[in-house]
């Protein structure tokens, strides 16, 4: 272990490996909102944040559990086609809330090529929220629709037993691994139609915030002509004739 006057003891989440606090503090400073992807083995998770002083404030967030709960998707939660999803889905609510930028949060986890963190990226990107990237580090488009999957399925076809024990969770929810790249099509249909048409109506009924109202009348008051309302009120008061006081001596006065 290190000792000496000179040793400092790296922060808390330094010392258990959850936060690069030099990697955070350039990230804060672009000035962009941060896109967090963490996964677990059983679903993927995707959230925009922007730093303030009291803390990171949440703007939008995904899981791949609402695919099942929402639009259906019936295959596994913590693979490629479903992290794509999964941001495909955090990007549209993005634009909805009028981010278009954002920077990308690894944390400690290395950038592989075509890992599961850059499928999300793909997602959030064709959503239209631009983020600086590679794209030699994006996986393969038939990849992320899960081709690799179905190809797997098929081999395994002959070999009941192994099948049954490798997709035993998507045989459960009544879903075949050989058809996901079809599945995957109607699920991204699915996300896109919906939530595009929820962006739309909430930018058509969104009202307008109460200081451009008062902006507007403000300018249309000032547009009014003012010397016409001037002299109709000059023209309607009597005008009374100006008396002057004849002006007295000091003199007269001390008297």
């Amino acid at each position: 272990m290190a000792y000496g006057p000179r040793y400092r003891v790296a922060f808390r989440r330094r010392r258990e490996g959850k936060t690069d606090y030099q990697q955070r503090r350039s990230l804060v400073l672009s000035g962009l909102p941060r896109m967090i992807v963490r996964s677990s083995l059983s679903s993927v998770s995707v959230q925009l944040a922007k730093a303030e002083v009291g803390g990171d404030k949440m703007l939008v967030s995904a899981t791949s559990r609402e695919l099942a709960k929402n639009y259906g998707w019936q295959g596994g939660r913590s693979n490629l086609p479903a992290a794509y999803l999964t941001g495909l889905m955090c990007g549209y609510k993005a634009v909805a809330k009028g981010v278009k930028e954002a920077v990308l949060d690894l944390g400690l986890r290395a950038p592989t090529k075509g890992s599961l963190i850059f499928a999300t990226l793909k997602g959030i990107l064709d959503a239209g929220v631009a983020v600086p990237h590679d794209e030699k580090k994006l996986p393969d488009a038939k990849r992320m629709q899960g081709q690799h999957i179905s190809d797997y399925a098929k081999q395994l076809a002959s070999t009941p037993e192994i099948y049954q024990k490798r997709f035993a969770e998507q045989l459960s929810r009544g879903a075949r691994p050989e058809e996901i790249v079809q599945h995957f099509a109607q699920v991204k249909e699915k996300i896109s139609s919906a939530l595009q048409k929820a962006e739309v109506k909430e930018k058509e009924e969104s009202p307008k915030p109460k200081h451009v109202e008062e902006k507007a009348e403000v300018k249309a008051e000032a547009k009014k002509p003012r010397r016409k309302a001037a002299a109709a009120t000059a023209s309607e008061k009597p005008v009374e004739p100006r008396t002057r006081k004849p002006r007295q001596s000091r003199k007269t006065e001390e008297k």
